[in-house]
């Protein structure tokens, strides 16, 4: 059964997936998919009209590249057991989601959830609330749903994490409190060349950039509204998607407190 653990860095796994998107480049240095400019298709094909639904944000789930996707799940959705050819990392947008052993008690994560799910295991996913909406990335493709029959054990174990048990810190620069920035660390290394995720929080009426210098930067609004300066969009809402390749400045601001899910590879400045 998965168990909800106090956490301040995860060095998990892999994750990802998705096919058809809808992708805007203001310029060749960063990408933004607002999310009512995503393109939906059914997640599992196989399962007709009961398939819950996947838009792609970047990658491609049905080749070998990194991909992050939102899947979106049917009120009173459940999945039969199953198992996935890889490993993949996901986190609450909307709604209700319980991700878990075929026997284990409904565990509803909300939104800001974290959860993980080891290639090879069992498991099934349900979902309750009239919108249920997470981001799944994996770390190579293709995603596939397999049987339960060609379960196998690859030797890492998945974690639910409660929004509750996430540990914020003050990112460099900052100091801690209820009025400014926080970051959590959710998974892998926080050095140059290595890849990572975290959670980051940005308080009411914050305006500052994000700077980055790394071969990829994905951010994607998990909660309230993000305003990306660089975008003519007014707001970017939950499972809108900005990234950017090599050394660019994301200038944005915040109307209310937002939560950004962030992966990239080393480390990203946030500067007011």
């Amino acid at each position: 059964m998965n168990i909800f653990k106090n956490l301040l860095v995860l060095c998990l796994m892999s994750i990802g997936c998705t096919s058809s998107m809808a992708e805007e480049k203001p310029n060749s240095s960063f990408t933004v998919v607002p999310i009512e400019k995503v393109n939906w298709e059914k997640l599992n094909s196989a399962r007709g009209d009961k398939s819950p639904q996947a838009g792609t944000l970047w990658g491609n789930r049905k080749g070998e590249e990194p991909t992050g996707f939102l899947a979106k799940f049917a009120d009173g959705f459940s999945s039969p057991p199953h198992i996935h050819n890889v490993t993949y990392r996901a986190v609450v947008i909307e709604g209700l989601i319980h991700n878990d052993d075929p026997s284990a008690k409904k565990m509803w994560m909300p939104l800001g959830s974290f959860w993980t799910q080891p290639k090879g295991e069992v498991h099934i996913t349900a979902a309750k609330g009239d919108s249920n909406i997470a981001l799944v990335e994996i770390d190579m493709g293709p995603y596939l749903v397999l049987h339960e029959e060609d379960k196998f054990d690859s030797g890492e174990r998945p974690v639910n994490v409660d929004p509750s048990n996430i540990v914020w810190l003050a990112p460099d620069g900052f100091k801690i409190s209820d009025t400014s920035p926080k970051i959590a660390y959710l998974w892998g290394g926080i050095s140059k060349d290595k890849s990572n995720g975290t959670f980051l929080w940005l308080p009411k009426g914050f305006n500052g950039k994000v700077l980055v210098n790394s071969p990829t930067f994905r951010a994607v609004v998990i909660k309230g509204q993000v305003n990306h300066k660089s975008y003519t969009h007014n707001d970017l809402m939950p499972g809108s998607y900005f990234g950017s390749i090599g050394n660019f400045t994301h200038a944005i601001g915040t109307k209310s407190g937002a939560i950004l899910y962030i992966r990239t590879v080393g480390e990203y400045k946030l500067m007011e």
